[in-house]
């Protein structure tokens, strides 16, 4: 590995110059928000599409208080659990710069729900994978630990969600991800060497976010739903209605109240 790259040049220990409080401040002031904290389970949902929906349904409700220059939150009642959702933020620097907000304005646990494509022929179509590893081909996480092939999930978050999820009528596997950059880059040697190892799919959030995570012992979980991949037959990236799609979201949720509860649980002793 040439080290004189600049992607490994950081030192991880410094100082940052320019913090994820700061940026939060600022909208608060420029906004005239009041320093309202988000709620405590939060649900990055990249594609956008989902959100779209609940809000033209009435089921989600702008969230005011965010302090984003780049995005907007709305909030979504599930049982007795507020959680707060960002949509679209696709890829992994932008899915850190929004989840870094996120950490520093009051949540307690982030959850993202992508689209994925399949890499494994074990992975059905469609399918789910919750994320206990991801491969490091993107740019996002080498800012925030030292160079390494893959980051892993917070177990327990892990095991709830694959607990909630299970629920469902889909199947449900946990594993290993390939993170890029760059989708359409992607080779067939790339896919069927990385078949070979056992990764499930291919998204473009999770070891950013990973890795995020380790560096701030921050839990973040996600979920990968899988519509795509080369050589399927029947009609690709179909993720159903959105009713099925709210159905995930809302197992992603319980699951994250429950990883806030176990928190508390600690808290307490």
């Amino acid at each position: 590995m040439d080290c004189s790259l600049p992607l490994f040049k950081h030192d991880l220990n410094a100082s940052t110059a320019f913090s994820p409080e700061s940026v939060v401040n600022a909208v608060r002031t420029g906004k005239h928000l009041e320093p309202e904290p988000v709620p405590s389970v939060c649900v990055l949902e990249f594609d956008g599409d989902l959100t779209d929906w609940l809000i033209s349904t009435g089921k989600a409700k702008h969230w005011k208080p965010w302090a984003c220059f780049h995005t907007n939150m709305f909030s979504l009642q599930v049982d007795d659990i507020t959680c707060g959702i960002v949509p679209r933020t696709i890829g992994g620097p932008y899915a850190v710069l929004i989840a870094e907000q996120m950490r520093v304005s009051g949540a307690r646990v982030i959850l993202g729900l992508t689209s994925a494509g399949r890499v494994s022929h074990s992975m059905p179509l469609p399918g789910l994978v919750v994320v206990t590893r991801a491969i490091r081909d993107e740019g996002t996480s080498y800012h925030y630990l030292p160079p390494a092939e893959t980051v892993d999930a917070n177990h327990n978050l892990a095991q709830l969600l694959e607990s909630e999820l299970k629920n469902l009528p889909l199947p449900v596997l946990t594993g290993l991800t390939w993170t890029t950059d760059a989708p359409y880059r992607e080779t067939e040697r790339q896919l069927s060497e990385h078949a070979k190892t056992g990764v499930l799919a291919v998204e473009m959030q999770a070891a950013s976010l990973l890795a995020f995570a380790e560096a701030y012992q921050f839990p973040v979980g996600i979920v990968a739903y899988v519509t795509n991949g080369i050589g399927q037959t029947g009609e690709p990236f179909d993720k159903g209605t959105r009713l099925q799609e709210f159905e995930i979201l809302k197992q992603v949720c319980r699951a994250g109240k429950r990883f806030v509860s176990c928190l508390d649980q600690v808290d307490k002793l």
